[in-house]
């Protein structure tokens, strides 16, 4: 029988999975998977052959091998940072962003303001 624990648990990997990250969440990263992740903000969208390439052309402190690339897109997938769409070669990720939400304010907050703006005495 699951407990209270294991609820709250699976709830907030629901919620993450549905809200998204936000750039802020780059900070928890270790070092190979904000950059690919840095990459990815760059473009939203890539395909598997393009991450390659994009790999290629960074400099060599900075490059992952094929695996190191393979495990990362897979560890980001599973973490909900990247979505992706097809297998191998045909593989789209995307980023998963958070939404933003709404304005709480009133809709008449600036016409309040305006007046009293001119009601006050300069």
């Amino acid at each position: 029988m699951p407990g209270v624990f294991d609820r709250l648990d699976k709830e907030i990997k629901v919620k993450q999975q549905k809200d998204g990250i936000t750039a802020l969440d780059l900070v928890d990263l270790p070092p190979a998977l904000r950059k690919i992740m840095r990459l990815m903000l760059r473009e939203l969208q890539m395909s598997y052959p393009r991450l390659r390439e994009a790999m290629d052309s960074m400099p060599e402190t900075d490059r992952l091998t094929l695996d190191q690339l393979d495990s990362a897109l897979s560890n980001l997938t599973q973490q909900f940072w990247l979505t992706h769409i097809g297998e191998g070669e045909k593989a789209i990720y995307k980023v998963n962003l958070r939404k933003k939400t709404g304005s709480t304010l009133a809709a008449g907050i600036w016409s309040s303001l305006d007046t009293r703006l001119k009601g006050k005495p300069k």
